[in-house]
């Protein structure tokens, strides 16, 4: 085989979204992930570059910036990854599609070699996630399809040159840059297979804990102030999203509920955290456009938007928790991490939930 076949086979083996699920699903995520690859140049050649746009210029000079401080401060791994620079010329790096039934929270998986099984399925095309979306909706399912900015190889492509940083991120504010990279290199540091939720939840809090670190000792006000604005509204949302999330688990799960009364149950829940979204923005003020994205969400919410958004904060307490039971070691809270992740996954789960104490 050629080089790029080579490669191709390397990929669809280790990508968080590939697999051999049928041949053209397994050919887009090969040649999805190879342009991604091949577009990426060293940030130091684009550096040195007259060429080089200056807003270009800076957002590299931060984003090394925050490499180095993840190396040293977090001590997340120092490799090639996110060293190099690529503009895929879209506003995504892949789009992932998320199903789930009526009544259930839980996310259908879908299982690939080496990482196991997981509760989405990543395109390059959104055409084609959208196709597939559509096909689960066929089958009954509640489904999204959304945006991601960036993925994770594991560390496992780091020989090829590793994750590249991305235009798709890249212009983020400097508090939600620095906690992305540190989100990405955490899954670099331990991985379970077959627990989504366990995976997103621990990268979602060293993204927590780092980016507030990162904002304390290295940001300036400017940057402080603008990343509190931010977090503000996302905080409001998850607690909201939580609470609905808890609802809706709990009329899932009523024994002998009948299917009608299930339905109106369900209908009432959603409705109430629609009113409960406006009654949010109104109070929080602020320019109306910053609301977008939150805006769609609640518009096209469902068991699969719901399900999605489990997976990246429901264990994070937990994690939190462990952190500063080892003291702030961030050393000492990755061997933990990763004596949990050898458990079985009830183990696990149960075990971070008691550390949250609930």
């Amino acid at each position: 085989m050629g080089l790029a076949a080579v490669v191709g086979v390397a990929v669809a083996a280790t990508l968080c979204l590939s697999g051999c699920a049928n041949v053209g699903y397994y050919w887009q995520s090969v040649t999805g992930h190879l342009k991604i690859m091949s577009a990426a140049r060293p940030v130091g050649d684009l550096l040195l570059e007259a060429e080089t746009p200056e807003r270009l210029r800076e957002r590299l000079l931060l984003s090394q910036r925050i490499r180095d401080f993840a190396v040293r401060e977090l001590k997340l791994p120092d490799n090639p990854s996110y060293r190099r620079y690529a503009n895929l010329h879209r506003n995504a790096a892949v789009f992932n599609v998320t199903a789930a039934t009526a009544y259930s929270l839980e996310l259908k998986t879908w299982c690939f070699p080496v990482t196991g099984c997981v509760g989405y399925r990543g395109y390059y095309d959104e055409k084609k996630a959208r196709a597939e979306a559509s096909e689960l909706a066929q089958q009954g399912f509640e489904t999204n399809v959304y945006p991601v900015p960036a993925y994770s190889t594991l560390g496992l492509m780091n020989w090829a040159g590793g994750d590249p940083l991305l235009n798709t991120f890249l212009g983020y504010p400097e508090g939600e840059l620095a906690r992305l990279l540190f989100h990405e290199l955490a899954h670099q540091v331990v991985y379970a297979k077959n627990d989504t939720m366990f995976n997103e939840s621990f990268a979602t809090a060293v993204e927590r804990l780092g980016g507030a670190r990162w904002l304390q000792t290295q940001a300036d006000d400017k940057a402080r102030q603008e990343y509190a604005a931010f977090d503000q509204r996302r905080r409001l949302f998850r607690e909201l999203s939580r609470a609905t999330r808890a609802q809706l688990k709990a009329v899932y799960e009523t024994p002998g509920l009948e299917p009608a009364a299930k339905e109106q149950a369900k209908q009432q829940v959603m409705e109430q955290f629609r009113a409960g979204y406006a009654r949010m923005k109104e109070q929080a003020g602020g320019d109306p456009l910053v609301w977008r994205g939150y805006d769609r969400w609640v518009r096209e919410a469902n068991n699969a938007f719901f399900g999605a958004q489990a997976a990246y904060d429901e264990l994070v307490p937990g994690f939190e928790a462990l952190f500063r039971i080892k003291g702030g070691s961030w050393t000492a809270f990755y061997d933990a991490t990763r004596q949990l992740a050898a458990l079985p996954k009830e183990e696990r789960h149960r075990q971070l939930k008691e550390a949250a104490g609930g």
